[in-house]
């Protein structure tokens, strides 16, 4: 079975790209949209690794991270966050993530960084 990857982005252009890229190294993706909808998506795809956005329309990833975290099931789930908006990675890794991504990424970067996590 292949492990599944859940994304959670605002931006159309880079959840195709994502599910694109991780679709073609052979995972299954679930790409959302909407923050509302992570928790219930998680609970119900189960997946073996977030990507997040860190800044959402009306929420930050950072704070999503956490509350995933300390959640008592979905907590030991890694969590990436990818952001274009900092240039201090040790204040995205205060929320808790397992790895960050700078935007503009690299897919290579990307791959690699999943593969290591999962």
């Amino acid at each position: 079975m292949s492990k599944r990857i859940l994304v959670l982005d605002d931006n159309q252009d880079i959840l195709d790209i994502v599910h694109e890229t991780l679709t073609y190294e052979q995972f299954e993706v679930r790409s959302i949209s909407n923050s509302l909808d992570v928790l219930p998506v998680i609970d119900e795809f189960n997946p073996n690794l977030i990507i997040l956005d860190f800044r959402l329309a009306g929420t930050n990833g950072g704070e999503i991270c956490k509350t995933i975290k300390v959640h008592p099931r979905f907590g030991n789930i890694p969590v990436i966050i990818f952001s274009a908006y900092f240039n201090n990675d040790d204040h995205i890794l205060n929320y808790g993530c397992d790895g960050i991504i700078n935007k503009p990424f690299d897919l290579a970067e990307l791959v690699e960084k999943v593969n290591n996590l999962i």
